[in-house]
């Protein structure tokens, strides 16, 4: 069966991830589809949606946003109720797809249960990354979805070598990749948007993806605060943070960290940003910041380099997969001296040639080519 550009044979591919708000495998989910739809093929996209306010961007494929109801249980009950939801969804869709495949824990644990069913015949999972869970349910959800899954694939190294090792499974690497839509070419919205936020003059150093323990959110705050000491008028931009877990305690921590140590008014947390304001909120940055303690990949990093704007992250895995110290700030994410210290050589650090990065249509070739294995 063809499966390569210009083929006559189109296939329709489910693609499942667990919400509607901008989050790495969703963003990933999303490029994936837009590009597997460039090339012919027919992706769905399904995504829970607890808003009921549909994608966060506007898309040029089908999509479906599966009703998702409040729940007053723990974490335990929310992840079942959410993968209830999923089946449910399906068992009354009535389309059928060449391929199912899904980009998270949940979504691959409602797939499995409806091959278990006898409704799908076969599923590919993505694991982005391993989470290490306390809760022995949501331990077993995610050895099920890694383990049921028929097809196994991985951003990384990294985590196709965690499930060689640990899982003894074989996955196979596709790529990440990065939209045009991001690029150093101001178009004229910066200063409103620099308003409406509060970003002023003087240094800004922005980060994506919210206050959680793995962004290591505290400990970039600790950093950010001495480099203050130095540059007063230094301002940190932290947008995102949609996610299913619930990291309260952490960010009340986090905003006593802040209080504590008389940096509030430096900081900007816009929450969820609008994804058309995403572009212009990165040319607004002097420089990208990310000390990361673990990542399927960091696509933030490649859309900060495609806007031409110095990045620091992590000098681990998976990150230094694809940068080095030539382009990019590599730091130890458990010191907040090595922290603050890159910070203050970024805005002069040099930047990679944004027409290296790759783009979505590898990634979709490679999908495509693994497709065909089940197909």
């Amino acid at each position: 069966m063809g499966l390569t550009t210009g083929s006559s044979t189109k296939l329709r591919i489910a693609l499942l991830t667990y919400s509607t708000k901008p989050r790495g495998s969703v963003v990933h989910t999303l490029e994936l589809a837009n590009a597997l739809h460039e090339l012919g093929h027919a992706p769905c996209v399904f995504a829970l949606d607890k808003d009921q306010k549909g994608f966060h961007r506007v898309v040029n494929f089908q999509t479906y946003s599966v009703p998702s109801a409040p729940c007053e249980g723990d974490i335990d009950q929310l992840i079942k109720q959410r993968i209830e939801e999923f089946v449910a969804f399906f068992q009354e869709h009535s389309e059928t797809y060449d391929i199912y495949h899904a980009q998270d824990c949940l979504s691959a644990n409602a797939l499995a249960s409806l091959k278990a069913q006898g409704k799908i015949s076969q599923f590919v999972r993505t694991v982005h990354h391993v989470e290490a869970f306390r809760s022995p349910y949501l331990q077993d959800c995610q050895e099920k979805s890694i383990y049921q899954s028929d097809q196994c694939l991985c951003v990384s190294e990294l985590w196709q070598q965690v499930l060689k090792t640990d899982y003894g499974l074989t996955a196979y690497r596709v790529s990440n990749g990065v939209s045009d839509r991001f690029s150093p070419q101001h178009d004229g919205s910066e200063t409103a948007l620099a308003k409406r936020y509060g970003i002023q003059d003087g240094l800004v150093y922005l980060t994506v993806g919210g206050i959680e323990p793995r962004k290591n959110s505290i400990n970039l705050l600790k950093a950010f605060a001495l480099v203050r000491q130095q540059q007063p008028q230094a301002q940190l931009v932290i947008a995102g943070g949609a996610t299913l877990f619930d990291y309260q305690d952490y960010r009340q921590q986090f905003m006593a960290v802040a209080d504590n140590l008389d940096i509030k008014d430096a900081l900007i947390l816009p929450g969820v940003v609008p994804d058309k304001d995403m572009p212009p909120l990165y040319r607004l940055a002097d420089g990208f910041v990310f000390p990361s303690v673990k990542e399927g990949w960091g696509l933030v990093l490649l859309e900060a380099i495609a806007s031409s704007i110095p990045v620091l992250t992590s000098n681990r895995p998976p990150f230094t997969e694809f940068l080095s110290p030539k382009s990019a700030i590599l730091v130890d994410p458990t010191d907040v001296c090595s922290i603050a210290q890159g910070m203050e050589r970024l805005p002069n650090a040099s930047v990679p040639d944004p027409s290296a990065l790759p783009g979505w249509q590898l990634s979709a070739q490679q999908h495509l080519s693994l497709y065909s294995q089940l197909v």
